[in-house]
């Protein structure tokens, strides 16, 4: 494989912009499927689970390989509800770059906005694509302001929409100087290039000055030619514009409708022209044992350095979706887990076509592909060849936020459950599975309502179990409310031996968002290093459960002094020790619980207005605020998760069904 032409993509955006609809279209145009499945369908190649099929989104990512104009692109459409937002995080870990869908009528809504700061975190270089110009109410430049007030980029257009709503039939070319027209016949695969009349060309000018003002910013050697008055050719714009993308200075957008099957193609070559291929971004950084940094250029020769980003069970076997940073990998390859701290071999080797697989001899750097055979394998283990002992950074794990109860009508089932829910977290990292002994109940924290409603339509349809489930309940956290000092003895013997240790501790609220932080203060001794990690554990696991029952959150802990007696000082006792400090801190100033808080944001037609703000008056939300777009009101606000349950069925029965909801959890905190 030629890694210069090798493009690891993926399409985010906010649900319902048209994302699956659209890497649909690319898939037909570049001959990987002869017929293009439509969501509404239930049909769409990359929604091919029967939960993605039946609600018309996405729930998990899907990749599929197609090759363009001589290009290799690995193209990876992501869920827009946010309850999947991991789905997103763990494939931008390991993308090049990525697609932005935006909607023509919307323009950047909530989730949209929150996908693009998870590529920003990762600095990866994106394009835009307003879609759904084919819709009333569609407007370019009300999109393009929407990207530069709410993403703080600079977007640049490169095609121009050829009329707006129901009169969008074709795209003008800044860069080539040319109208596009896309034969409805052939589902928009025959494309019309033809020069720009004086009409489009009056039309076009001022954008292409913009462009070219944009360009010339970032590139001295275009300006110079600008200013000897020249008109710089397609190639020279193009090399340019790829500087400055990959630079992630400015950012291409592209006019379309996926659904009407006009302007795909242009996305396509832009892909291939301006966005990196694995060579073009610095290499990877991978942390040795010592602590030190080494970087990973995309070197088919050098030891197999890669990350699994996404496991899935597929018959009782783990398949580990992995992107490959260093070496070639090939079936038979024993492989060290360096996080599991295993030893493991490739027994097959697949490159991934949505649901379906194709088996591959090899894989070089800079690929995706999935590996059979990995027993232990997680989301986020580094695997490595040739003796190495390197960590790639891991994948950033969510907190859930709501919890169900699932209970077995008998043993059997129990059994099965448990087996069921196991395969489930080694999928999905953002579950978690608490066993209730005094109850039989299995407590599952998820996401969100419908995280939780796809987990038990799983359920249902590949285990064959209909467990009993509770009614939700809000995961909460606990905090201080001041700052306390504790201090305890542990002094007992535990299977025949003496334990003994003494800690004294000061705990302080620390701001929202920031964690638990531990810091050992104290003198530590010769050969106290197991001492000092036993006294840690204890505070953190000491944390593991406040006095309300919840998990501490946003706290800071100073271990003061760490002591034994008369020489006798044991890991054991001080972990107790630890514990029983913290517990005694906590008890003397209580805690304050904080729970979920959740951004909802609200478009409605103004006669609803006032129904929809009573609505979240009564569920205890504060609106933060009120604006309009294309004829719609929006509302922003700020409502604690418990208050939230069912509110979806109650919002559709306050506008009679016009308004639309997306909800995303912020912060735990007492609103």
């Amino acid at each position: 494989m030629d890694l210069a032409s090798l493009r690891n993509i993926g399409l985010i955006a906010h649900i319902d912009a048209g994302k699956t609809t659209f890497s649909e279209r690319i898939l037909f145009y570049a001959n990987v499927i002869h017929r293009m499945g439509e969501v509404h369908e239930g049909a769409a190649t990359m929604d091919f689970l029967p939960e993605e099929q039946e609600r018309g989104i996405t729930i998990s990512s899907a990749c599929v390989p197609c090759q363009w104009r001589g290009y290799s692109i690995n193209l990876v459409d992501t869920p827009g509800h946010v309850d999947f937002s991991i789905e997103v995080e763990r494939c931008l870990r390991v993308l090049d770059a990525a697609v932005g869908i935006f909607c023509a009528v919307a323009g950047v809504e909530p989730q949209s906005e929150t996908v693009w700061r998870q590529a920003d975190n990762f600095g990866i270089p994106r394009l835009a694509v307003v879609n759904k110009m084919d819709r009333p109410g569609a407007s370019f430049q009300g999109v393009l302001a929407s990207l530069r007030e709410r993403l703080g980029v600079r977007p640049v257009p490169l095609t121009l929409p050829l009329g707006e709503e129901e009169a969008f039939a074709g795209v003008l070319d800044l860069v080539r100087q040319e109208r596009l027209l896309f034969d409805a016949a052939s589902k928009g695969k025959i494309v019309t290039r033809a020069p720009f009349t004086p009409e489009e060309a009056a039309l076009a000018a001022p954008w292409r000055e913009s462009l070219l003002d944009a360009l010339t910013e970032e590139d001295d050697a275009l300006l110079e030619l600008c200013l000897a008055g020249a008109n710089p050719s397609p190639e020279q714009v193009d090399a340019s514009l790829r500087k400055a993308v990959l630079a992630r200075r400015l950012v291409p957008v592209f006019a379309a409708s996926a659904l009407k099957n006009i302007g795909i193609q242009p996305v396509l070559d832009a892909i291939c022209r301006y966005l990196p291929s694995p060579l073009d971004l610095p290499p990877v950084l991978a942390r040795e044992e010592g602590g030190g940094e080494v970087a990973l250029p995309a070197d088919p020769e050098a030891p197999v350095c890669a990350l699994v980003f996404k496991v899935v069970m597929a018959g009782g076997r783990r398949l580990a979706f992995t992107r490959l940073y260093a070496g070639t990998l090939r079936e038979g390859d024993g492989l060290t887990n360096i996080r599991q701290g295993v030893s493991e071999r490739v027994a097959r080797l697949y490159r991934l076509r949505a649901e379906q697989r194709e088996q591959l001899a090899t894989a070089v750097a800079g690929d995706i592909v999935a590996l059979q055979g990995l027993k232990k394998v997680r989301s986020g283990d580094t695997l490595v060849g040739g003796g190495q002992r390197l960590l790639l950074e891991d994948i950033r794990s969510l907190r859930p936020v709501i919890s169900l109860a699932f209970e077995p009508k008998n043993a059997e089932e129990g059994e099965r459950l448990d087996d069921a829910l196991a395969d489930f977290c080694v999928e999905d990292p953002t579950l978690q599975v608490e066993m209730q002994e005094s109850t039989g109940q299995r407590v599952v924290s998820g996401m969100g309502e419908l995280h939780l409603e796809i987990l038990r339509d799983r359920m249902r349809r590949e285990y064959g179990i209909q467990p009993r489930v509770g009614n939700p309940q809000v995961v909460c956290r606990e905090t201080l409310g001041a700052a306390s000092v504790g201090a305890a003895v542990f002094d007992r013997e535990l299977g025949g031996q003496p334990h003994y240790g003494k800690v004294s501790l000061r705990a302080c609220p620390a701001p929202r968002g920031s964690g638990l932080s531990v810091h050992l203060d104290f003198e530590r001794e010769k050969g106290g290093k197991a001492l000092a990690a036993a006294v840690e554990r204890g505070v953190l696991d000491a944390c593991g459960s406040g006095p309300s029952g919840y998990p501490l959150e946003d706290v800071e802990v100073r271990v003061i002094a760490a002591e034994g007696n008369a020489g006798l000082v044991t890991p054991a006792g001080l972990h107790m020790a630890a514990q029983g400090a913290l517990r005694q801190a906590l008890e003397r100033v209580g805690t304050l619980l904080l729970e979920p808080l959740m951004q909802v944001d609200i478009t409605v037609p103004e006669p609803f207005l006032g129904q929809v703000i009573a609505l979240l008056g009564m569920r205890g939300a504060k609106v933060d605020s009120l604006g309009e777009r294309a004829g719609r009101k929006q509302i922003s606000a700020l409502a604690p998760l418990r208050g939230l349950f069912g509110f979806s069925t109650a919002l559709r029965s306050a506008s009679q069904g016009r308004a639309g909801l997306m909800m995303r959890f912020v912060r735990f905190d007492s609103l």
